[in-house]
């Protein structure tokens, strides 16, 4: 009944920048928290970004000042700017929102198939 879509994930040399892009569709009454998480090889999945619906963030310390999250409510989209990419950014990046179906009660969280980036020269 809902659907995460990402997109933007590439290969991208260390320095340079990428713009993510996570759009929900379906039968979606609202969209709570909306978030990025990632994933490297042999690593568990952590948290990269959050984003409320009235704008608050949460960051994971080691990309502060490197990413920025940002969302379209009316378009039920999500959006990870990726600055300053170095090599440990390597991983499979995920998209992830509270979504409150048409018809249900209750937020549950959805989680889309992801994108990959490689940061490499």
């Amino acid at each position: 009944q809902v659907q995460l879509v990402e997109s933007g994930g590439d290969l991208v040399q260390p320095g340079g920048s990428l713009r993510l892009s996570c759009a929900a569709s379906g039968h979606i009454y609202s969209i709570n928290v909306m978030a990025w998480y990632r994933q490297a090889p042999g690593k568990k999945r952590e948290l990269v970004a959050s984003i409320s619906t009235a704008g608050g963030t949460v960051y994971a310390e080691s990309v502060k000042g490197r990413f920025s999250i940002s969302r379209d409510n009316a378009k039920k989209t999500v959006y990870l700017q990726m600055n300053s990419l170095k090599p440990e950014d390597t991983a499979v990046y995920y998209c992830n929102a509270d979504v409150l179906v048409v018809g249900t009660t209750g937020y549950y969280v959805h989680w889309g198939q992801g994108t990959q980036v490689t940061v490499s020269s």
